[in-house]
C-alpha cells in the first residue's frame, strides 16, 4: 500500500518514519521522501494510530489527492537541489512537469494557492539554504558554489543571498550558524 507522508524533507524523516512504522508491526518496502511503501492494507485504526505516532514528529499521513501533489513537488524540488550532485539539465518547470506527469500551469497555480508563494520562490529558498550550507562547510569558494548551485554568475547568487537573507554570502560566514532553518520550516 502506497502512503504519502507530509513533511518529509532529509534522510533522518525517513529513518524516524521507518522506525515509527515497524513500531506499530508494520512492513515497509520502501521509504521514500515524501512516500512509503508498505506490505499492508491500512484499516481506519491502524492508519489513526499512524498518525498519531507520527504528529509528535511533525508528519502526518495525506490523504487528498492535492495535498499529496503538493509535497511531491516539494520533495522534488528537496532532492534536486540538497541530495543531487546535478541540476535538472532543462528549467526547473520541465523537470518538475516531467517528474510528476502534470503540466507546468496546473501544478503552479495548485502551489501557489495552496502554499502561499510561488514554485520558484520556493525553490530559490531552497538553493539559498543550501548554498547557506555549503558556506557553513567552508569547503568550497563562492565560485564554486555558485557553479554548483546552477547561478549563472557568483553576482547572481551574491544578490539573490542578499535578497533573501539580508546578508551577502561572506557576511553570513561570519555569522556561522545562526540564520540557518531547518527543511521542514521552509
Amino acid at each position: 500500500m502506497q502512503l504519502y507522508i507530509k513533511n518529509m524533507v532529509c534522510s533522518r524523516c525517513k529513518m524516524i518514519v521507518k522506525s515509527e512504522l515497524e513500531k506499530l508491526n508494520l512492513h515497509p518496502v520502501k521509504v521514500e521522501l515524501g512516500e512509503v511503501e508498505i506490505k499492508e492494507t491500512l484499516s481506519g485504526n491502524k492508519r489513526k494510530k499512524l498518525n498519531e505516532a507520527l504528529t509528535p514528529f511533525g508528519f502526518e499521513v495525506i490523504d487528498d489527492k492535492k495535498s499529496r501533489l503538493i509535497e511531491q513537488i516539494k520533495n522534488v524540488i528537496v532532492q534536486a537541489v540538497h541530495y543531487s550532485n546535478e541540476h535538472p539539465a532543462t528549467n526547473y518547470s520541465e523537470f518538475i512537469s516531467k517528474k510528476l506527469h502534470h503540466d507546468y500551469t496546473y501544478l503552479s497555480n495548485l502551489f501557489s494557492s495552496i502554499e502561499g508563494i510561488t514554485i520558484e520562490k520556493y525553490i530559490i529558498l531552497q538553493k539559498i539554504e543550501r548554498v547557506k550550507e555549503l558556506l557553513v562547510y567552508d569547503e568550497l569558494s563562492l565560485t564554486e558554489i555558485a557553479y554548483q548551485e546552477g547561478y549563472s554568475s557568483v553576482a547572481h547568487l551574491s544578490n539573490q543571498f542578499k535578497k533573501i537573507t539580508g546578508f551577502t554570502p561572506s557576511q553570513f560566514k561570519q555569522l556561522r550558524h545562526k540564520n540557518r532553518q531547518q527543511l521542514e520550516d521552509l
